[in-house]
């Protein structure tokens, strides 16, 4: 099984914000001008935004790096503590 294209790592460490409750589409390309949210840069590429649904007010650590696995998607897991340089 091949191992699925990361998009453009914006910074190697997660963007840590306060949250309110609603939806949000996760830039997955990072290509977008509004990190670390989809601005629809990703169009024509094979990239999509990950929705996330906050169902409450909550500090949140959106993945920076693109290189978190599918179960944590849009979250940071500390995948950008492996990126070589």
């Amino acid at each position: 099984m091949t191992e699925a294209k990361k998009g453009t790592c914006t910074q190697k460490k997660p963007y840590v914000m306060e949250m309110e409750p609603g939806t949000y589409w996760w830039c997955s390309c990072g290509k977008s001008e509004k990190q670390p949210f989809c601005d629809g840069k990703h169009k024509s590429s094979e990239f999509t935004p990950i929705k996330v649904v906050i169902d409450e007010a909550k500090r949140v650590a959106w993945c920076g790096c693109r290189h978190s696995d599918k179960e944590k998607g849009a979250f940071c897991n500390g995948a950008h503590n492996r990126i070589e340089e």
